[in-house]
């Protein structure tokens, strides 16, 4: 028997499945589910495309983060770059370069996979991958990019990595992406597991339960 902690596949049955509202990026979902024994009961969720972010360090051991006005939560939060996987059938690498370039303008020769996360399993089903990319250089915005709404007024600057370990623990920082991958960075560096983490094409096990759940996480 394998002791190791893990997440594991799970399919309750679902009897009945509604979309209550279609929005720009996610929408409202409501499904009667099944369980082993006792009565179905109701959950409502939001779909989603799913996420990357980028931990992006240089040689200084400094970090590239944004200061980004985030409405539903009234705070502009100090965020790693980071975007939705909202093109089909782009590559979770492709899609952390192409937004580190968007917001930072940056490019990375050595990228590695920090930590995966399920944000709030509990009302949500997006998950994002953290990568880490090193070896950094100048990149132009791609090609057609034009900044809009948010991104529009995004600050970008070079933080010095302790200093967001300090923000994590004062609680003066709180956005997901950065804190899981900030923390994920701390503890690989402590525990000597730097060297070894995953390359960027590694499994992400959420993203092919989604798949086999045969779940449209696009609005229409």
């Amino acid at each position: 028997m394998n002791d190791q902690p893990a997440d594991f596949p799970t399919a309750w049955p679902v009897a009945a499945s509604e979309v209550l509202a279609r929005g720009r990026v996610c929408n409202f979902v409501q499904q009667t589910v099944v369980p082993p024994a006792g009565e179905p009961f109701s959950r409502q969720f939001i779909s989603h495309p799913g996420a990357v972010g980028i931990i992006a360090l240089d040689d200084q051991d400094r970090v590239a983060v944004v200061d980004q006005y985030r409405h539903p939560v009234g705070l502009t939060l100090v965020e790693p770059p980071a975007g939705l996987l909202d093109i089909e059938g782009e590559d979770f690498l492709v899609a952390a370069q192409r937004e580190l370039a968007e917001e930072v303008e940056l490019a990375a020769a050595d990228w590695r996979v920090l930590v995966d996360v399920c944000t709030s399993p509990g009302g949500s089903e997006e998950s994002a991958r953290v990568y880490l990319a090193r070896g950094l250089s100048p990149a132009p915005h791609p090609e057609g990019f034009v900044p809009e709404d948010e991104e529009a007024h995004m600050v970008v600057r070079w933080v010095g990595f302790e200093d967001l370990v300090d923000g994590v623990f004062a609680g003066r920082l709180q956005s997901p992406l950065l804190v899981a991958g900030i923390m994920a960075l701390a503890a690989a560096r402590s525990t000597g597991r730097l060297d070894s983490l995953r390359t960027p094409d590694a499994p992400w096990p959420v993203r092919t339960v989604h798949e086999q759940l045969g779940r449209d996480r696009r609005p229409a």
